[in-house]
């Protein structure tokens, strides 16, 4: 585990494909602490409990569905929450506790976003944390490439580039101070950004699916 800002922790890499690099992240809080995506490093678990544990457990799509998730809940008691449409998948391995359609805050300080395009479930979470700073989980609606913002569609679940350029013309103007992928290719997974910046990121983006 490591400490990337006071309240956020990432898990250890895993490579479930070639060339691709993804990560899990604990948000620490008082009495309820969150995981982003899925961590199927079991050495990283202990670590995790001597955090304060797992509450729930957010998915931002069904790419991240795998044992991990039935071993995660049994061992922390946690909830699992995923949007509607990525739950038949998600079933497959453990039930879901919570689901997500709209756009709604939840658990708090976490702010739900559905962002179809990349599947037709994907969701984004902002979260304002108390440590000052926005956070902006993309899960795949928007990842980052040996540096460079980039997005995929994956039709086979539902995407659609028509979605994908509405979803990210919504994640466009949140201005996040830090955007954080589920997956990435190459070393940086995660990136500080300022509103500028992200809006430029993002047209940049929107040309490449014009």
């Amino acid at each position: 585990m490591k400490q990337i800002y006071p309240d956020l922790w990432q898990t250890s890499a895993e490579h479930p494909f070639p060339n691709v690099t993804s990560h899990a992240y604990l948000l620490v809080r008082d009495n309820d602490n969150i995981l982003f995506y899925s961590s199927g490093v079991q050495e990283e678990y202990q670590h995790i409990q001597a955090l304060g544990g797992i509450a729930y457990q957010c998915l931002s799509h069904r790419d991240e569905v795998g044992a991990a998730l039935a071993e995660i809940k049994e061992l922390f008691g946690s909830k699992l929450c995923c949007h509607r449409l990525e739950e038949p998948a998600v079933r497959k391995v453990t039930p879901v506790d919570c689901l997500f359609d709209k756009r709604e805050s939840r658990l708090g300080n976490i702010e739900v976003i559905p962002t179809p395009g990349h599947t037709d479930g994907s969701v984004c979470f902002l979260v304002r944390s108390d440590d000052g700073k926005t956070y902006l989980f993309t899960g795949d609606t928007i990842y980052m490439n040996n540096g460079a913002w980039e997005t995929r569609i994956n039709g086979y679940a539902g995407g659609s580039k028509s979605d994908l350029k509405n979803s990210l013309m919504l994640l466009r103007d949140l201005g996040p101070a830090v955007v954080i992928s589920s997956a990435s290719i190459g070393a940086v997974p995660f990136k500080e950004v300022s509103a500028e910046e992200w809006r430029s990121d993002i047209d940049n983006v929107l040309r490449t699916l014009s």
